[in-house]
C-alpha cells in the first residue's frame, strides 16, 4: 500500500467495517459509532507497528462491537415489545446472486437469527462464513485459540442451517406476494394472499413503545385476520411506496415526507413468506428514505 495515506487506508476499509458492524449490532447508528471509534483508535496508533492494517482494523471494530452488544443486552431488558433490527433501504451494487452468502446475511430474518447466538459466536460466524476470514485471523481477532474459534463457527453454522432463515426469493416471487398483500388490504380478501403464507407465519411489530402497534408476536390464522381487520383499516395504499429493505422488497407508509411504518419479509427456501416484520419505532425509521449501498461482493455498506 505504498503511497497511500493512513486516512486512505482506513477509508478503503470503512464500507467493509460498517457492513460487519451493522450485521453484528442490527443498528446503523451503533455501527457508525463503532466504526468511528475504530478510526479514532487508528489515528492514535503507531502505523509502523501495524503489519496488516486490514486485520488490525477488523480486530478493533469487532471488539468494539462486542462492547456495544454488552450494553445492548442491558437495554433490551427494558425494551417495550418485540425488537427488530433497524431497517435499511438497500441498493445492491452488484447482482446479489453473485454472492448469496453476503446478500442473504443482510436480511432482517438473518439478523434476528444472529440475535440468538452468543456475541462471540456471532462475531466468529460473520468473520469466517460471511467475510471469509481464515481461522487464524478469526482467532487473532477474538483472542481465542483456533480450535475454540472452529467450535464457535461450527455451533453457529449448525444453528443457522437448522433455521433456514437465509433465503432471498426471486423477483417474481417477491412481486407476487406484494401484489397479493396490497390487494388484501385494499379489498379485504385474502384469497390470493393465504396461499403465499406458511401455516405458521409470524408477524411481529417493533414500536419501542413510541407508536401504536401490537405488543406480541402473532401467528398463523391470526396473521391473516390482522392483515384484513387492522392493517387494511390503518394503512392507506395511496401513501405506500415499495422499497428494497435489507435486500428484500418491502413496503413503507408515508406521512408527508416521513416514513411512519415499514414492512419487510422473511421467506422460506421455497419462496413462501414465513415472517412479516413491521417497524413503527420512529427512531429506526429516520434514515430509511436515504438509500444504503450494499456491495454483495464484499459485504460493504455506505451511504
Amino acid at each position: 500500500m505504498t503511497g497511500i495515506s493512513d486516512s486512505e487506508k482506513f477509508e478503503t476499509s470503512r464500507p467493509r467495517l460498517l457492513g460487519l458492524a451493522y450485521r453484528m449490532l442490527g443498528s446503523m447508528a451503533d455501527a457508525e459509532d463503532a466504526v468511528q471509534d475504530t478510526f479514532v483508535k487508528w489515528q492514535g496508533t503507531d502505523k509502523a507497528k501495524v503489519s496488516n492494517p486490514d486485520a488490525f482494523l477488523t480486530t478493533i471494530c469487532t471488539n468494539r462491537c462486542l462492547d456495544f452488544l454488552k450494553a445492548a443486552h442491558r437495554k433490551r431488558v427494558d425494551y417495550v415489545g418485540p425488537w427488530i433490527p433497524e431497517p435499511l433501504q438497500t441498493e445492491t451494487g452488484t447482482n446479489p446472486e453473485a454472492d448469496l452468502e453476503r446478500a442473504e446475511s443482510l436480511t432482517t430474518a438473518f439478523l434476528l437469527l444472529l440475535e440468538r447466538l452468543t456475541p462471540k459466536e456471532r462475531a466468529a460466524y460473520l468473520l469466517r462464513e460471511v467475510f471469509g476470514k481464515s481461522y487464524t485471523e478469526v482467532a487473532e481477532t477474538l483472542e481465542l485459540s483456533e480450535p475454540a474459534c472452529r467450535q464457535l463457527v461450527s455451533r453457529a453454522a449448525r444453528f443457522v442451517r437448522s433455521q433456514s432463515a437465509r433465503s432471498i426469493p426471486t423477483a417474481e416471487q417477491q412481486d407476487t406476494f406484494l401484489k397479493a398483500f396490497l390487494n388484501a388490504i385494499e379489498t379485504g380478501s385474502t384469497d390470493s394472499l393465504a396461499g403465499l403464507l406458511t401455516e405458521s407465519v409470524q408477524l411481529r411489530a417493533d414500536s419501542g413503545g413510541k407508536a401504536p402497534s401490537i405488543s406480541r408476536v402473532i401467528e398463523g390464522v391470526e396473521v391473516v385476520n390482522f392483515i384484513t381487520r387492522a392493517i387494511s383499516r390503518l394503512w392507506d395504499r395511496d401513501r405506500m411506496v415499495e422499497l428494497e429493505i435489507n435486500g428484500v422488497r418491502g413496503l413503507a407508509q408515508l406521512d408527508g415526507d416521513r416514513i411512519v411504518t415499514a414492512m419487510t419479509l422473511g421467506y422460506t427456501s421455497d419462496g413462501i413468506v414465513d415472517q412479516i416484520y413491521v417497524i413503527r419505532n420512529p427512531d429506526k425509521l429516520e434514515r430509511l428514505l436515504t438509500p444504503t449501498q450494499h456491495d454483495a461482493g464484499s459485504g460493504g455498506l455506505w451511504q
